[in-house]
C-alpha cells in the first residue's frame, strides 16, 4: 500500500465540514477518527490505523505522568467520524479551534495518516524543511 500522499486546498463550510479528496475516500467507508495531533494540527485516522494509534497511546500512559496526560489529552480530543455522500466530514469546534482552521484548510496525506492544516501554520511548520529539497547532496 502506497499509503496517503498529496497535498489539496479547501475550506470549512458554514457548518464546520471539510470535504475529504476523492482520493482518500474509500479508505474511510467505515468511517475515521478525528484526533488533535502534533504541531497544532488535525489528523484523520483510518479505524484499523486508529487502533494502533490507542494501542501505542496505553502503552505511553503506563510508563509515567507525562504518557498519562498525553494519552489523556489525545482520547479526550478524539471522536470517530462519518463521511457522508458529499465526501465531506464534519470537524467539531474544539478541533477546528486547536488547529486554528477557520476558511482554508490543507489536506495532506502523511503516509499512515491525513492532516489537517491551517495553511498559515503549515507554512511555517514545513518551510524551513523545505530547504532540505534543494540542497545539493554533493
Amino acid at each position: 500500500m502506497a499509503g496517503f500522499v498529496g497535498r489539496f486546498e479547501h475550506s470549512v463550510d458554514a457548518k464546520g465540514r471539510v470535504i475529504l479528496p476523492a482520493r482518500y475516500r474509500e479508505a474511510f467507508t467505515r468511517g475515521g477518527f478525528l484526533s488533535s495531533h502534533r504541531e497544532g494540527c488535525i489528523a484523520l485516522w483510518t479505524p484499523g490505523e486508529f487502533e494502533r494509534q490507542t494501542a501505542e497511546m496505553l502503552e505511553s500512559s503506563k510508563s509515567d505522568r507525562e504518557g498519562r496526560n498525553k494519552a489523556r489529552l489525545w482520547a479526550g480530543d478524539a471522536m470517530e467520524v462519518e463521511i457522508d455522500k458529499q465526501g465531506r466530514l464534519a470537524v467539531p469546534s474544539r478541533l477546528r479551534n486547536f488547529s486554528n482552521l477557520e476558511a482554508d484548510v490543507l489536506i495532506v496525506g502523511v503516509i499512515d495518516h491525513i492532516e489537517l492544516w491551517n495553511p498559515t501554520s503549515w507554512e511555517e511548520r514545513v518551510q524551513p524543511t523545505e530547504q532540505w529539497f534543494l540542497e545539493d547532496d554533493a
